[in-house]
């Protein structure tokens, strides 16, 4: 009796054919990370396949994994493991969509618990498949999270609910404490690095919560080294804060496979300073803007620095009206 070998699982079908971009040349020195060896690690990863969790850090191939997993600082990704996005620099797998697991917001709440997390930062893949965009799952990781560890606070990064009416609206009556969306890339760029997406529908979708909820902090990332120019992503920001986001990130581009948009350039240490200064001039709260930057990099000592920010600049708008 003859063995059919399955065959192994093709992470990203829809780029399998595409003749290879160039791979990115070697990583300048303040790109290099150390491999994720410590004890702490390990841990993290065990506690995540012993509760059936997914996390961005893995499945986006993260860079900082090492770091944030030595202190135990993971990333939930909910709604399953495979996107109905097909973006041009995203690791996390495509294809046909995972069921909803009803147990994930029990899950993350104890994984949290066993975490220690002061905060805890919670994003998802696309899921188009679902008439809600997974929006009610959403709100269903919140409160769990809000019964469960009530004094964690709650970052969550969405997917941009293109085409769910009321989508949104329910996500945000959850009341998380941050509400992230990343814009990712200038427009121009869409086309090619985001074409399942529409740059002003993200814009839009945060300049909503504020309109439903002013005391949410909003936060939105791009990444830099596809061929943007510094003018375009001085628009974005201005673009950003026209929709009174408070939160900025920039961070540098990496190529994940070579089916994956190639790098333009590596963008320097000193240029990542000047977008920061310019960011910060423009009236955001809070910027972090390096090569490694990433959305949930440091996110919670981020949050407490994004609170102070704004209870600063309350203090500073009532003095002028006391007298």
């Amino acid at each position: 009796m003859s063995t059919v070998e399955a065959k192994p699982t093709v992470r990203h079908p829809e780029k399998a054919h595409r003749p290879d971009n160039p791979v990115q040349r070697r990583k300048p020195e303040w790109l290099r990370v150390k491999a994720p060896v410590s004890k702490e690690y390990n841990e993290t990863r065990q506690l995540m396949r012993t509760l059936n969790l997914v996390t961005v850090c893995e499945e986006a191939a993260c860079p900082n994994i090492g770091e944030c997993w030595k202190k135990k600082h993971a990333t939930f990704m909910i709604l399953g493991s495979v996107c109905t996005r097909a973006c041009a620099f995203c690791n996390v797998a495509t294809g046909m969509p995972d069921k909803l697991d009803p147990h994930e917001p029990d899950n993350i709440a104890v994984a949290v618990g066993k975490l220690g997390l002061e905060h805890v930062v919670i994003t998802s893949v696309d899921r188009d498949d679902l008439p809600d965009g997974g929006a009610a799952h959403f709100a269903r990781v919140i409160q769990r999270l809000r019964e469960e560890a009530p004094g964690t606070t709650i970052e969550i990064l969405t997917p941009d609910f293109l085409r769910k009416e009321g989508a949104l609206e329910v996500v945000v009556a959850a009341k998380p404490d941050v509400f992230n969306h990343n814009l990712e890339t200038v427009p121009r760029l869409y086309p090619s690095i985001r074409p399942g997406a529409r740059y002003f529908h993200s814009l839009r979708l945060l300049d909503r919560v504020k309109e439903l909820d002013p005391s949410i902090f909003t936060k939105s990332g791009i990444m830099v080294g596809l061929g943007e120019t510094a003018e375009e992503v001085a628009q974005v920001m201005d673009d950003l804060r026209s929709a009174d986001v408070d939160f900025m990130t920039i961070g540098q581009y990496l190529q994940p496979t070579p089916k994956h948009a190639a790098v333009d350039r590596f963008v320097t240490p000193d240029e990542f300073k000047t977008y920061e200064r310019k960011a910060y001039s423009k009236g955001f709260l809070m910027v972090s803007a390096s090569p490694l930057t990433r959305s949930s990099h440091h996110a919670g000592d981020d949050f407490q620095r994004l609170r102070a920010a704004r209870e600063a600049k309350l203090t500073a708008q009532a003095v002028p009206a006391a007298e």
